[in-house]
């Protein structure tokens, strides 16, 4: 147990997900390569997210940061509050297993955040990856954009008016300075480059394409599946791996059936680390069509395998993952998308040459850097002045 003098500290994350769900992405990456570097640092960490079927209550990761599921998708935040506050308590189980009160919430805002502020009793970190004014609309109807929209850009502004923010990109700190969070109270740590683990895996001998990510409809799977029939009558031979799942696979299966394409499509669905290692070192072009992302790790992902990307230059941090016209592509539009997309399946010197540029860029972002620089955002905001007196009651 850590003392009060202790350089280490207990952090508790708030996410809605972990990685083992069936709809967890790239956030939830974020989360636990942060919070295992934490850990191997020496601080104690606790993430409280949505159960799920499969997965206990409770376990502990082998890089050893306990994992609390409580709730599902809708009643997590509710959830998350009364277990807090149980822990807080010393009451029921959770309170018996030492949950107790952290040194510093982390409280993972996606689009709806945890409120934390309101009950925690201890400093509060928001964590934001990306701001969701496009997506609120694109995933729900008007009335329930209007008012996601108006908890993420007003209410939460206003509960979160005392606290620090970090996100993953200055571009979302951007966006946050615009919504009246104080650029200084506002830090970027970027994501790491997952590791890569296997050798490399020759490419495919004719023209491949890769989306990689979860199948909702803010990720615009559907751009990628119009590129492909764009560009079917000159590349007969033309594949598109769609790897992820999610619950808007059903439609764009539909999809690639009305364009007749579906034979040129392949959904692979859940893939392992060795699957996506594979799939990512076959691809001659990565295609990340995403309305908006805080980051774009699997940019970086691709890079590591020296796999260019074609996104979008106004989907936020992905603009940042790479490096336009050196690592990858950035379009404006759906028609440039498209048009860069075939310009660099015909040019295999040029694909090639920005291949090994996006390895050499994704490795100058790690795991070890990220967790440093989280770390040293944790022990600034802990000892901050006023922090010990939200902290006057220790376990």
């Amino acid at each position: 147990m850590d003392t009060p003098d202790s350089p280490f500290r207990h952090v508790l994350f708030l996410n809605w997900r972990d990685t083992r769900n069936p709809e967890g992405g790239g956030s939830e990456v974020y989360i636990e390569r942060i919070a295992a570097e934490l850990v191997r640092i020496g601080h104690r960490v606790t993430v409280l997210c949505a159960g799920h079927d499969g997965a206990p209550p409770e376990e502990t990761t082998p890089d050893g940061t306990r994992i609390l599921r409580r709730g599902g998708r809708h009643t997590v935040y509710a959830r998350a509050a009364l277990t807090y506050l149980a822990g807080r308590l010393g009451v029921g189980r959770l309170g018996h297993r030492g949950l107790g009160r952290p040194d510093l919430v982390v409280d993972v805002c996606n689009g709806v955040p945890f409120f934390a502020p309101l009950y925690a009793g201890r400093p509060v970190l928001a964590l934001v990856h990306h701001v969701h004014r496009e997506q609120w609309p694109v995933v729900f109807g008007p009335w329930v954009a209007r008012i996601g929209w108006w908890i993420e850009s007003k209410l939460a502004v206003r509960v979160y008016r005392r606290c620090r923010y970090v996100t993953v990109s200055e571009a979302t700190k951007s966006e946050l300075s615009g919504l009246g969070v104080a650029a200084d109270r506002i830090a970027v740590v970027p994501n790491g480059t997952p590791d890569v683990v296997a050798g490399p895996a020759p490419r495919t001998t004719h023209p491949s394409l890769l989306v990689l990510g979860r199948l909702v409809p803010h990720k615009r799977v559907e751009i990628a599946l119009r590129t492909v029939a764009a560009l079917a009558a000159d590349l007969p031979d033309v594949e598109l791996v769609v790897a992820g799942q999610g619950w808007w696979e059903p439609k764009l299966k539909d999809l690639a059936v009305e364009m007749n394409i579906q034979d040129r499509v392949r959904f692979a669905g859940f893939i392992t680390e060795e699957e996506k290692h594979a799939v990512l070192c076959s691809a001659w072009l990565a295609l990340t069509p995403s309305i908006k992302e805080g980051w774009g790790l699997t940019i970086v992902e691709a890079g590591a395998r020296a796999t260019p990307t074609v996104a979008f230059r106004n989907a936020g941090g992905v603009a940042e993952a790479m490096v336009h016209d050196e690592t990858g592509m950035l379009a404006d539009d759906e028609e440039e998308f498209i048009l860069q997309v075939r310009n660099l399946l015909a040019d295999d010197v040029r694909r090639k040459a920005m291949g090994e540029a996006a390895r050499a860029h994704a490795a100058q972002f790690t795991w070890e850097a990220a967790g440093a620089r989280f770390a040293n955002l944790v022990a600034e905001i802990a000892t901050a002045p006023g922090a010990a007196d939200r902290q006057s009651i220790r376990r």
